[in-house]
């Protein structure tokens, strides 16, 4: 290629599992501050990093942006829809977005307020290997050899467990069979991230797992290292902030007795109240001026997480007087509303979750298109919504968050393993998470809830599912693990790590930290931990509520399950799907159709229910030659009549087939709206029958009879 000569390309490559995986830079997105492109397989993505030169004033966190995004091109698919342009992303793309920002976010140094880009985007994607975790390893070299200060560099990888053994990077097929799934990343050190779900797996197999997978990325930040041996640019030099050992040490002075004091206020809304004027009364005693008031306030913040932290480890006693390993009181209320087909408050502390199920048709699912199925349906459908109002803020209602995304996945995911099968439950379940009231791992009460929820509606699950948050607490000589975390404790802490599962295992699990790493120790410690939480709950949740409803809400479709001849659905559908529109207009049902023969009618009534799978029957029933029917006349002209002795189901007698006698039209003797009793000849080529009138013998019975004789004795009446 003319001119490509001379671009010089710089590739490190190393074999995770058996697959090669390749970083690559140097011939694209030469502007932007890092770029790469990783490759596993026909899989690529490419990760461009942008680091501004200004740095932004006035704020106190990093101002990272991650936005990651899935192409149809690189599958070979044109975009469904009316407009065929992406437009804002899906589901899938907010949540690998999130992958890829939580293991890079901690490290970066503080002090650090330049805008930071990444923007990952799929350019090829095959039917084997995800490009998720392909998206975090290309985050991070794209920032290792920006001149980003980035404290990295890490890695992501998959790890499944198929028939006992583990498998880092997977394929789809591999992932089907798999009774764990989970994506960790860390450093060549340490665990920094840890997401995804296992079919109850034990804690000690999936602490294996992570492990594991350490070992993949240890040789993942080891080719990042040689590439920016290469090519790194010198990186921005970060001034931290001037510490004022002697104005820390005032403000400890002024305030921490009274901050101790505050931490014993266990209503968070009131605490919080309590340590603003504690920090407005400094600000008044030292005089200071306005414009140097966010100075002051950071110091205040570190003060008050030194206390806290200090409380902790010295005393053993949290903010709200609970020991490390405390769960705080639950109390749990269902069945709140009539209309719902189940509901649940399950409230920990001042965490409260309102969980609603509701039961609906298969034909109802919610329809996504992804990379490794192209367009699939999804039946189980979990949504978490955070108003403003649950943690005592003034702000107006929002589109959902990445974030209220997010805990919905995850929560989600904690469910899926004991959803029962479509053929044994075949319904498809929404259920929806609203917080009322918020302090600390919101997303774990979701879980909870939701399982009662479910229980509530007559959903057969096998078990509960119950999740709880761990934090901790990390110092110089050790660390203390935390149960059920405050919100306060996870800002403050060191790290955010939710466990759910079942009595008999994981199948959730989300690590986030805010330090450089994990070791085994803290993260087997932090499991543990979490399950001995997880049993508490669960058994006051079987105290509750020990089995699911034996019957749905009344309010619920009421699903009747047929199984007919395949070649019947076309008759059930009708010509331009005239029969089943006839059947749901009539009944008020919904109908599920299936190319195997499975017919599902899902009706507000068990008496619109009934009518349905009669009207089917009607349509799909047998006539026989030789058997005697009751027909109603729908039509009739000189050569003869045409009766209908099922809903859809048309004969025709003959002008010769009335009578004994001859008759020279039918019209003399016939008239629409008669009925009468006929017996089938037989079936013409296409399946429709020929009748006579003349060939009923006296005594013999109609098959149908039900069918018409209500109407025929009202006839007569009115007669």
């Amino acid at each position: 290629m003319e001119g490509f000569d001379d671009i010089k390309i710089e590739k490190v490559e190393t074999v995770v599992g058996s697959t090669p995986i390749s970083i690559e830079t140097g011939y694209f997105a030469k502007q932007a501050s890092g770029a790469v492109i990783v490759r596993q397989g026909e899989t690529a993505v490419l990760v461009a990093t942008v680091v501004s030169e200004d740095v932004q004033e006035d704020i106190d966190f990093l101002p990272l942006t991650v936005e990651y995004r899935e192409k149809p091109y690189s599958y070979g698919r044109i975009p469904g829809g009316f407009v065929k342009r992406e437009g804002k992303p899906n589901e899938r793309e907010i949540l690998v977005s999130r992958l890829i920002d939580r293991p890079i976010r901690p490290l970066f140094p503080k002090g650090f307020f330049n805008d930071v880009v990444i923007y990952a985007l799929t350019l090829s994607a095959d039917d084997k290997y995800d490009p998720d975790v392909l998206a975090i390893v290309g985050a991070s070299a794209s920032l290792h050899i920006s001149e980003a200060p980035f404290e990295g560099p890490v890695a992501g990888v998959r790890v499944a467990r198929v028939d006992g053994k583990l498998i880092v990077n997977p394929t789809y097929e591999e992932r089907d069979k798999a009774d764990l799934d989970i994506v960790v990343a860390g450093s060549k050190d340490a665990i920094v991230m840890v997401e995804g779900g296992a079919n109850e797996v034990p804690e000690d197999e999936v602490l294996d797992a992570i492990l594991f997978a350490h070992e993949s990325i240890k040789k993942l930040c080891e080719i990042q290292e040689e590439l920016k041996n290469r090519i790194g640019k010198e990186k921005i030099k970060v001034e931290l902030p001037t510490e004022n050992k002697e104005l820390k040490e005032k403000i400890r002075e002024l305030t921490e007795e009274k901050i101790k004091e505050a931490f014993n206020i266990k209503d968070k809304r009131e605490r919080n109240k309590k340590i603003r004027s504690i920090f407005e009364e400094l600000i008044e005693k030292l005089g200071i001026e306005e414009e140097e008031v966010n100075k002051i306030e950071v110091l205040f913040k570190e003060v008050e997480s030194e206390i806290m932290r200090d409380m902790i480890i010295n005393e053993h006693r949290r903010i709200d007087g609970r020991k490390p390993d405390e769960i705080r009181p639950i109390w749990i209320k269902l069945g709140l509303f009539p209309r719902s087909h189940g509901s649940a408050i399950f409230t920990r502390g001042q965490t409260q979750a309102l969980v609603m199920t509701t039961l609906g048709a298969l034909g109802e699912e919610q329809i996504e298109e992804s990379i490794e199925e192209g367009e699939e349906k999804k039946r189980f459908i979990l949504h978490y919504n955070f108003p403003a109002f649950s943690t005592g803020e003034a702000k107006p209602p929002k589109a959902p968050s990445r974030r209220e995304i997010g805990h919905g996945h995850l929560a989600e995911r904690a469910l899926e393993p004991v959803i029962p099968s479509e053929d044994e439950f075949p319904y498809v379940i929404r259920v929806v998470s609203e917080i009322l009231e918020s302090n600390g791992s919101s997303s774990m009460a979701t879980v909870c809830g939701a399982s009662l929820s479910l229980f509530d509606a007559g959903v057969p699950l096998p078990k509960h599912v119950a999740g709880i948050a761990m934090g901790l607490i990390k110092y110089e000589d050790g660390y203390i693990v935390l149960t059920d975390i405050l919100g306060d404790e996870d800002h403050l802490g060191d790290m955010d790590f939710k466990v759910a599962g079942t009595r008999d295992g994981v199948t959730s699990i989300q690590m986030d930290i805010k330090i450089k790493g994990l070791t085994k120790e803290i993260l087997q410690d932090a499991l543990q931990q979490a399950r001995k939480a997880r049993m508490k709950i669960l058994d006051i949740m079987y105290n509750v509520i020990p089995e699911p409803r034996e019957e749905v809400s009344k309010y619920a479709p009421k699903v009747i399950t047929m199984e007919v001849a395949p070649e019947k659905i076309p008759l059930i559908i009708g010509p331009a799907g005239k029969n089943v529109k006839r059947i749901i207009d009539e009944t008020g049902v919904k109908i599920d159709l299936e190319e195997d023969g499975k017919v599902r009618i899902y009706a507000p009534s068990k008496e619109a229910g009934d009518k349905a799978k009669e009207m089917i029957e009607h349509i799909i029933v047998d006539i026989e030659p030789g058997e005697v029917y009751m027909g109603k006349v729908v039509r009739v002209e000189d050569y003869g009549a045409f009766l209908e002795l099922y809903p859809g189901k048309l004969s025709l007698l003959h002008v010769s087939k009335i009578s004994n006698q001859r008759v020279r039209s039918a019209k003399d003797h016939i008239k629409v709206g008669d009925i009468l009793t006929v017996k089938v000849l037989e079936l013409d080529e296409q399946g429709r029958p020929k009748v006579s009138l003349k060939d009923v013998k006296k005594g013999e019975e109609a098959v149908n009879k039900y069918l018409y004789d209500e109407e025929l004795k009202n006839k007569k009446e009115c007669d």
